[in-house]
């Protein structure tokens, strides 16, 4: 797994590539921390090259979400693929998060 952050004006790109399981969740928690201290900016995840998301990395989008909203960022979820669609379907992630 592997998880590259990048600023871009107001905007700060999280880009994961890989798989986001269990094993992979503890090094990719420590990988965001950056962004759960950012004031007032759009926070962009970009699933693009993520091929698997549990329940340990759900954890992690959650808590980026919850961080940014105290600090008055915005976070948006860019380019999920179809498994990891279905999965923000069915444990109701999908209207957490605005989905690009």
């Amino acid at each position: 797994m592997k998880t590259e952050i990048t600023h871009n004006g107001n905007q700060v790109i999280a880009a994961f590539e890989g798989r986001l399981d269990t094993a992979a969740a503890v090094q990719t928690a420590e990988d965001v921390k950056p962004l759960m201290e950012l004031d007032h900016k759009e926070i962009i995840l970009d699933c693009t090259a993520l091929e698997y998301i549990s329940s340990s990395g759900l954890r992690i989008f959650l808590s980026i979400r919850k961080e940014a909203a105290a600090h008055g960022s915005k976070v948006i979820v860019r380019n999920i693929n179809a498994d990891i669609r279905q999965v923000f379907v069915m444990t109701g992630f999908i209207s957490l998060f605005e989905i690009q």
